[in-house]
């Protein structure tokens, strides 16, 4: 008996069949949240009103998932964000500064928000204090949301074995 949780085909789910022609590939991701299709179909814009065009940057944005995603040792998101950050601008002095949670080398804007993430995900509780000297409070808010979702999809893949596609 297999331990592993069932992923759908995309020929049982139209929604799937959309997203992984759209990306050309095949996302275990996507194939396991399918076992809840209402889940997925709300997943996928929600997650897109997220990490899409906002108040902060797509640079920033990366930066905060891939800080949670590396703070939870989380491979799925890891593998997925480390090509996003690096088509948003992050280099690969960066990436490995953020895994080692070594933040000096970045701007004190990015710092903060790094910093933030990085408690926010090991505590639940952040304070946002030292972002207000770089952030409105919109930006505080998407900040979060990054932090939130990374967060949420680190422990989805996580706590399900999810590694990344090949």
């Amino acid at each position: 008996m297999s331990t592993a949780i069932t992923t759908i085909e995309p020929a049982e789910n139209e929604f799937l069949a959309g997203l992984e022609a759209k990306a050309r590939r095949a996302n275990h991701f996507f194939r396991t949240m399918a076992n809840r299709p209402d889940v997925l179909q709300a997943f996928v814009p929600f997650y897109g009103s997220i990490m899409g065009p906002g108040s902060v940057e797509r640079r920033l944005k990366e930066l905060v998932y891939l800080t949670c995603s590396f703070a939870n040792h989380c491979a799925y998101c890891g593998a997925a964000h480390i090509a996003s950050g690096k088509k948003a601008g992050i280099s690969d002095d960066e990436m490995r500064a953020l895994q080692a949670a070594a933040n000096d080398s970045f701007p004190p804007a990015e710092r903060a928000a790094i910093q933030y993430a990085r408690e926010l995900t090991q505590t639940a509780h952040a304070t946002y204090t030292a972002l207000r000297d770089h952030f409105n409070d919109q930006q505080i808010v998407e900040i979060t949301l990054v932090a939130a979702m990374a967060n949420f999809t680190n422990r989805f893949n996580n706590g399900l074995g999810l590694q990344p596609e090949a």
